[in-house]
């Protein structure tokens, strides 16, 4: 929907406003079927104006992925648990993730549900997208806390990658279908995330443990 023309000298959030229509307009209609025009047009500025905050849609883009990354990441590494130190502390930390998916689904869908070769351009130009600085942030934190318990000899025994994409995966999945299928007969969510939960974190657990 156009908004109203804003007037000259009101640009104080508009960079804030222009991120927060592309975020709206790029969930409702996908990616590549929004243009820059029609986010100024949501915004109530012009093209040009436009271009002056973002010269282009993939800046955009960027932008919004790499807030998204930020912000689980943040969560993650300072999110209200003790150590991860047992079965169910690691639980929490996993529902640090699912909690910051399902109270940001638009972000977490331009972040980890967006396809194609756009997309992965936002990302990096390497071909390897895993690799990047903004996927580390997040895929790091994990890592980091299942590298300590792997070397106190506390997991099953797989390698430190092995069980932290094997965990993230298992997120992902559980979070992902939650947004893009909520018509489907799930159980009770909250029965449903902290069942699969306990599963993740037991499923790493020694069982001498």
């Amino acid at each position: 929907m156009r908004s109203p023309r804003k007037a000259k000298g009101q640009g104080a959030e508009r960079r804030e406003e222009i991120l927060a229509a592309a975020l709206r307009l790029f969930t409702e209609f996908g990616v590549y079927a929004v243009s820059t025009r029609q986010i100024a047009q949501a915004v109530g500025i012009s093209q040009p104006t436009l271009y002056a905050y973002f010269p282009t849609k993939d800046e955009i883009g960027r932008e919004l992925q790499g807030r998204a990354f930020a912000l689980l990441a943040q969560r993650l590494a300072y999110g209200d648990r003790g150590p991860v130190d047992t079965p169910a502390c690691f639980a929490q930390m996993l529902r640090v993730y699912v909690d910051f998916g399902l109270d940001n689904p638009d972000m977490y869908r331009i972040a980890f549900m967006s396809e194609g070769q756009q997309v992965r351009n936002w990302l990096s130009d390497a071909k390897d997208v895993g690799l990047t600085p903004a996927v580390q942030s997040t895929y790091g934190v994990m890592r980091g806390e299942i590298a300590k318990l792997h070397a106190r000899g506390l997991t099953i025994d797989l390698d430190v990658e092995t069980l932290t994409q094997s965990a993230w995966t298992a997120m992902h999945g559980l979070v992902s279908l939650l947004i893009a299928k909520p018509g489907f007969p799930w159980v009770e969510r909250e029965h449903l995330i902290v069942s699969q939960l306990g599963v993740v974190a037991r499923g790493i657990w020694r069982e001498d443990r």
